[in-house]
């Protein structure tokens, strides 16, 4: 019983600094929000470490293993 107040103040802070930031857990973003902040960032990525063809061979892939 004794470990439960530190535990406590530690979320409570946690909160706080999340809080700071201006988030809040309980909203949701709407889809294309989120697809506009994921593709830039996945652009990116594939510029720069070279992955265009690892890509287009994933999406074949899955495309047969789908039967398309």
């Amino acid at each position: 019983m004794a470990d439960t107040a530190p535990r406590t103040m530690v979320r409570t802070q946690g909160r706080r600094a999340f809080a700071a930031f201006g988030g809040r857990r309980s909203e949701r973003r709407h889809p294309l929000v989120v697809t506009a902040m994921v593709l830039p960032l996945a652009a990116l990525l594939v510029v720069v470490f070279g992955g265009w063809e690892a890509v287009v061979t994933q999406a074949s892939s899955v495309g047969v293993m789908l039967g398309r």
